[in-house]
């Protein structure tokens, strides 16, 4: 299982660090973001370090959800974000993956998004579509 003795994150899980517990699994281990959007605002990491998400082996992804939803259900809110950021242009300030649960309980507490929207051409999107599928 990769490590970085360095990381904030594997101090947590290693329990170096205290932390505000939710939940733990032999891959995954929640507990409360201590510098909340809203209350219940918590975080969901792998025990397996990794800066991003697609650095992570699949068998390290495979409880994040099922728990960030356990937690989602659990804060009571009837809505809220599940966010995750992959670099410092997406946001990310500490460089093991994280998903973050946000409750959202009104317009201005809880995850604020602006969403930059286009109306590309569909021959555009078709490019896109011919990328990353690699499908012609």
């Amino acid at each position: 299982m990769s490590h970085d003795a360095n990381c904030i994150f594997c101090k947590i899980i290693d329990g170096k660090i205290p932390s505000m517990k939710l939940l733990e699994s032999d891959k995954s281990f929640a507990f409360v973001d201590i510098g909340p959007c809203s209350p219940g605002h918590s975080l969901i990491i792998p025990k397996y370090h990794a800066a991003k998400m697609h650095e992570l082996p699949d068998d390290s992804l495979q409880d994040i959800l099922p728990m960030a939803k356990k937690v989602a259900i659990a804060t009571g809110a009837s809505e809220y974000n599940i966010l995750q950021n992959n670099g410092r242009l997406a946001h990310q300030v500490v460089d093991h993956v994280h998903f973050h649960v946000i409750p959202k309980p009104s317009q201005d507490k809880g995850l604020v998004v602006g969403w930059p929207s286009s109306n590309p051409p569909k021959e555009e999107l078709q490019a896109v579509r011919t990328i990353i599928s690699g499908k012609n």
